[in-house]
């Protein structure tokens, strides 16, 4: 390891040095602390006695070699600290760790697992000009294995293990159009009510759902499938618990100092990014993930955090942790071909999406949580409201060229009272429905890659809760199992139109037709990639309009001769009141189409050119 590089936060490979490595005969363990009186090792190989560590390089780091290790067995670092107390810790650079409450690291072989993904990871892209439909997953609660009733059970058998998941995943991602996964957090916590946003194994792939092996098999199998996998990673902050980072040698080695800045708003440890120490453990996790699992993306939580002094923009911005970010996203791109990083940021700061080399932080994509306020905010309002409100939907339009944005409509979205996105919608029970669905075409056809979180596809009433599954059974009920095909149809419109996707960062992929329709709420506008353009159009009034005229500009009608309908989300086979078999194709008249907008629809067409054009 590059040592000058670590203290310097230039390195991203530490992880290959610290932690424990398998040798020949047991395992070399390496630890950072330079506060420590003394530290041994203790584990299953030694009784959990005391193996002293000897200083080494320049007395910060610590070494010992332990014959007798083997994969699977279990150790733990006890440390002697300056004020002369003595703690257990798990290892900073561990690759497994023990099932919660337990804390102890696990000994893992990283070189044993083969991957067989050589075609996806010479192909794999950024997906800036093509399709990117993520499917945002909690691994535990997506399904679970049947419990018999009145069962014990030890908290071990809860989840699916990553295999299993692979299982049943792959086929309903492909059945259902989404071409990439996005998990929440998989590096080892002790809560399992933080999701794994307050982590304590920044190396530790999670021991509820199985081995560092079993997260590589799933990944290589969803690659196999032509699926996309992106983590979710944490750079900001870490959890608590005094068996893990905080405090670790006696002194705030990751963390700040001082309380004002110490603790965020989660109530647990920020790390301290000016330290070089901490940017090249953090660098190397996040490299960890991308090279040793094949992850193929990051998505980095609570972005707005880092850009401005415990995110608040009046504490002004944090250039350390700005000037961090942009060092690592650049090197990760440049270590990594065809990855793609996102930022959570609802901050108004610049250069987001900009490429580091020129200035920027360096994210390829920017979560709009903008369009997802305003437009959730929009569909709460009465129909009678939305007149007023009619500029929230057009609003996005004006800045989506700024960053790279991605429209999410994530986890946060369906907890703590918020309710679910079908319950967002406002009206009765049945109103919402068309609502929804009206909505969700609009979100596809907007410019920007999409983001749905795991039930949402379902119309999901109950908000998510970790601890149980979602409520398949909501699909024997006519309206779910017509909304959940809904989902995949939209979904699928999406991967096979490059109109929706080629161009989305580009002004010339969208165009207004109408967006002056306040009083009738109806909205119209083209998506096209320079070879087909689409006409998405839609009416969020409760108001029927059998014929509706839509008027286009002079030089844009006359090279257009026919509109064929690909898709009408008021569609009986949807759940609505359009015949499927009604009128598909339209005839341009004059300068206008003449079409009907039922109440709570979206509408997708595709414009036929005139043979000259």
């Amino acid at each position: 390891m590059d040592k000058y590089g670590f203290y310097s936060g230039r390195i991203f490979d530490a992880y290959e040095y610290l932690g424990c490595h398998l040798e020949e005969n047991g395992a070399v363990f390496r630890v950072f602390a330079p506060s420590a009186l003394k530290i041994s090792v203790i584990g299953e190989f030694n009784d959990w006695q005391d193996t002293p560590m000897e200083k080494i390089y320049d007395g910060n780091f610590w070494e010992c070699r332990i014959k007798g290790v083997k994969e699977g067995m279990m150790y733990k670092y006890r440390i002697y600290r300056p004020d002369h107390r003595c703690l257990d810790h798990c290892d900073p650079y561990g690759f497994g760790m023990e099932l919660r409450p337990h804390s102890a690291s696990i000994v893992r072989d990283m070189k044993k697992y083969h991957f067989s993904d050589k075609g996806w990871m010479n192909k794999r892209t950024d997906c800036k000009s093509s399709p990117l439909n993520i499917y945002e997953l909690h691994a535990g609660s997506w399904r679970m294995p049947k419990q018999e009733e009145g069962a014990e059970t030890d908290g071990a058998n809860l989840w699916m293990n990553y295999r299993e998941t692979a299982d049943a995943l792959i086929p309903y991602l492909k059945e259902y159009g989404y071409n990439y996964v996005e998990i929440m957090p998989l590096a080892e916590h002790p809560c399992d009510e933080s999701w794994g946003y307050q982590s304590t194994g920044f190396f530790s792939p999670t021991s509820r759902y199985g081995t560092a092996d079993d997260l590589k098999e799933m990944i290589n199998r969803f690659h196999q499938n032509e699926i996309g996998v992106i983590l979710d990673f944490v750079p900001v902050h870490f959890a608590v618990d005094d068996y893990a980072l905080a405090e670790f040698d006696g002194t705030a080695l990751y963390e700040y100092p001082h309380v004002d800045v110490g603790y965020s708003e989660w109530g647990s440890r920020n790390f301290m990014h000016s330290r070089g120490e901490v940017r090249s453990f953090l660098q190397s996790s996040a490299n960890y993930w991308l090279k040793e699992y094949h992850v193929d993306g990051l998505r980095m939580d609570a972005i707005s955090n880092m850009i401005y002094w415990q995110g608040n923009k009046e504490r002004g911005v944090n250039a350390n942790a700005t000037e961090f970010l942009s060092f690592m996203n650049q090197g990760l791109k440049k270590l990594h071909k065809g990855i793609l990083l996102a930022a959570e940021d609802s901050t108004s700061f610049p250069g987001v999406t900009k490429p580091a080399e020129e200035g920027g932080l360096g994210f390829d994509y920017k979560w709009d949580m903008g369009w997802m306020n305003d437009t959730l905010d929009y569909f709460d309002g009465s129909p009678a409201e939305r007149e007023v409100d009619y500029h929230k939907l057009t609003f996005s339009m004006m800045y989506y060229p700024e960053e790279n944005y991605l429209l999410p409509l994530s986890h946060d979205e369906v907890v703590h009272g918020k309710n679910t996105i079908i319950q967002k919608m406002n009206g009765e029970y049945e109103d919402k429905f068309p609502q929804a669905r009206a909505m969700y075409t609009y979100m596809y056809a907007h410019p920007g890659k999409k983001l749905n979180f795991m039930g949402n596809e379902l119309a999901h009433f109950r908000e998510w809760d970790e601890k149980r599954e979602l409520d398949w059974d909501l699909l024997k009920y006519p309206l779910h199992d017509s909304f959940h095909r809904f989902a995949g149809e939209l979904n699928h419109l999406y991967l096979n139109h490059p109109a929706f996707w080629k161009l989305d960062y580009n002004k010339e992929g969208f165009q207004w037709v109408n967006c002056h329709e306040e009083e009738k709420c109806i909205y119209s506008f083209l998506r096209n990639d320079g070879k087909e353009q689409l006409l998405c159009i839609f009416n969020f009034s409760n108001q029927d309009y059998e014929a509706y005229e839509l008027e286009f500009p002079a030089e844009l009608a006359k090279k257009i001769i026919s509109a064929e309908l690909l898709l009408d989300s008021n569609e009986e086979k949807y759940g609505g009141t359009v015949r499927s078999e009604g009128r598909r194709l339209l005839r341009m008249e004059e300068d206008k189409l003449v079409l009907p907008m039922e109440r709570f629809s979206g509408k997708i067409y595709w414009l036929k050119p005139t043979k000259k054009a």
